[in-house]
């Protein structure tokens, strides 16, 4: 297959599963260093699956975004809610435009690199928390690269239908470790274990049949 696209990777389990997923046609995997409390954690395992693959791995400073935008996220351990995604508290997560910033820079390479497509692991359970996660904002991004770009650039996002249960059961088809992979959004050295993003692992490891690998501080 001829390697056409660039891939957002967080080092999450989403994106390093997408990665190994559809590694054949990825040429580039970048990460955005936005100032998440969970950043570096993840950019680390971004880099060491990217290694295994063969594959190009740069990491892009957003520094703007920790400074200017407020979210949760940013604003260190103590800030991040214990909870479900489906609760309102939740709601302090989302890092405004996240989704269509990173669309926007990996658009821009991917076309300075020859490249058609942009891959990204959004998936159906962050539909309900992240408008910038939904087919109603993803299909339309797509279409506006697709418009704004010589080489035609499109966004190919093929877990926004399924879930994360869905995704780790691709992982366990492929042998993925998800040892190395982080989630966690207070960003410690161990998950938590009661963020809405480890409720979410936990709950996909187990109901794909994968002993859970992951150390969690409760």
């Amino acid at each position: 297959m001829k390697k056409d696209a660039v891939i957002i990777l967080s080092g999450g389990m989403d994106s390093v599963t997408l990665l190994h997923d559809q590694h054949e046609r990825i040429a580039l995997a970048v990460t955005f260093d936005y100032g998440s409390n969970h950043n570096k954690r993840e950019a680390a395992f971004a880099a060491l699956h990217c290694g295994e693959l063969g594959i190009e791995h740069l990491v892009i400073p957003l520094d703007f975004m920790g400074k200017y935008f407020k979210s949760s996220l940013l604003d260190g351990a103590d800030a991040i809610p214990v909870g479900d995604y489906a609760e309102e508290n939740m709601l302090s997560t989302v890092v405004p435009f996240r989704n269509g910033i990173m669309l926007a820079i990996a658009c821009g390479l991917a076309e300075s690199r020859g490249l058609t497509r942009v891959m990204m692991a959004n998936h159906f359970g962050d539909h309900d928390i992240y408008p910038d996660c939904r087919e109603e904002f993803v299909k339309p991004m797509s279409e506006a690269m697709k418009a704004g770009t010589y080489a035609g650039v499109e966004v190919l996002a093929p877990y926004t239908g399924i879930s994360k249960t869905d995704i780790a059961r691709i992982g366990k088809r492929l042998g993925i470790n998800y040892a190395l992979t982080y989630s966690c959004y207070k960003g410690g050295e161990h998950h938590c274990g009661q963020c809405a993003t480890c409720r979410e692992r936990k709950a996909a490891l187990k109901e794909a049949g994968i002993d859970d690998p992951t150390i969690y501080e409760q």
